[in-house]
């Protein structure tokens, strides 16, 4: 059976699909991977609020599924929450879900929307044919859900092809990169307060990424920057187009992301696509996606030890070159996302088979 004669995969999205995240630049590439590839596919880029879903959300859940009848169905795991109650669907072929990471493993979330999200979650999950989760390390996370292992598949985040990595040269300042939303979860403040231990040093950091998602958080992270002393040598770009955050990872010399958690980490794979050192947290995936020739992990939550790795390899220009050796040589295994399309729609078709 080729591609258009598959059944058609409508796709909820929690919003729409184009915001620069990991999590949405993951839908956005495989959709479009299927969609070049012949598959039909219906977006739907659901109104309201998510995941706390509000009545706009639900309305948008229930319009989905209606569009949805006969076909089958995936729900991106942000957009879960806003089918609660309609699940399962018994006029959808099957409704499959695509789990980043679990709800109630988000870093900031209050005790009482955690324990929601902790019997909400699995319920919605355990209603669905089956799950596609983004990392090896998500696994145990869906099993523990009471999710049968044979409804699980695994299709990790690809990188896109580039030029050849960089060669870096040793400079007076070094450039420091962070990827990330304004969230908890990326443990901006653990970086802050670790390089606010290393002002002797001649650095500088960028950090790219969205503005909007966390309005309170944003405010914490320019009241750290002014506390620690960072003035000027921290900027806090908004998120940018592809080509730009291309240009950042092959202008930069370090990067540098301590997440709480990461159900992937494509910011990471991205680094070492580019060749970057990485230093990080052993949190979630992170460990799965970043070897150890190719970065540095620490403690989650641990601005000593973060500190500690930073000032070893902004004074160690051979470490740093050890670490973009062995990101460039692990580069070469990374999957693009032609291929990932392809296991995503054949995770879908096994998902969904009776």
């Amino acid at each position: 059976m080729n591609a258009a004669q598959r059944p058609v995969v409508h796709f909820a999205c929690p919003g729409a699909i184009g915001q620069p995240t990991g999590g949405y630049r993951y839908d956005a590439a495989l959709l479009g991977g299927l969609a070049s590839a012949g598959r039909r596919v219906v977006l739907h880029e659901l109104a309201g609020r998510f995941p706390e879903a509000d009545d706009t959300a639900r309305a948008a859940a229930r319009d989905c599924l209606a569009a949805a009848r006969g076909a089958v169905l995936a729900i991106d795991g942000l957009a879960l929450p806003g089918f609660e109650g309609l699940l399962p669907a018994p006029g959808v072929a099957a409704v499959v879900a695509l789990v980043h990471h679990p709800l109630a493993l988000e870093t900031g979330i209050d005790a009482r929307l955690r324990r929601r999200f902790a019997v909400l979650e699995p319920r919605l999950i355990r209603a669905c044919a089956g799950v596609v989760v983004t990392s090896p390390a998500t696994v145990p996370a869906i099993r523990a859900m009471g999710v049968d292992p044979a409804r699980i598949r695994v299709v990790t985040p690809a990188v896109e092809p580039g030029p050849p990595p960089p060669l870096r040269r040793r400079r007076v300042a070094l450039r420091l990169l962070c990827g990330a939303s304004r969230t908890p979860r990326k443990g901006h403040r653990v970086r802050l307060a670790a390089l606010g231990r290393r002002r002797g040093r001649a650095w500088r950091l960028d950090r790219i990424g969205p503005r909007h998602y966390d309005r309170r958080e944003a405010g914490r992270i320019a009241t750290a920057i002014a506390a620690r002393g960072l003035r000027g040598r921290v900027r806090l770009a908004g998120a940018v187009d592809a080509p730009r955050v291309a240009a950042a990872y092959r202008a930069a010399d370090l990067f540098v992301l301590p997440s709480w958690y990461e159900g992937y980490g494509m910011a990471f794979a991205e680094a070492i696509a580019a060749a970057l050192p990485v230093v990080g947290a052993r949190a979630g995936a992170v460990p799965a996606t970043v070897p150890v020739r190719a970065g540095t992990l620490v403690r989650p939550g641990d601005p000593s030890g973060l500190a500690r790795a930073l000032r070893r390899l902004i004074a160690d220009p051979r470490a740093r070159r050890r670490l973009a050796s062995g990101a460039r040589d692990h580069a070469r295994s990374l999957p693009g996302w032609p291929g990932q399309a392809r296991r995503f729609g054949a995770a879908i078709d096994a998902l969904a088979a009776p």
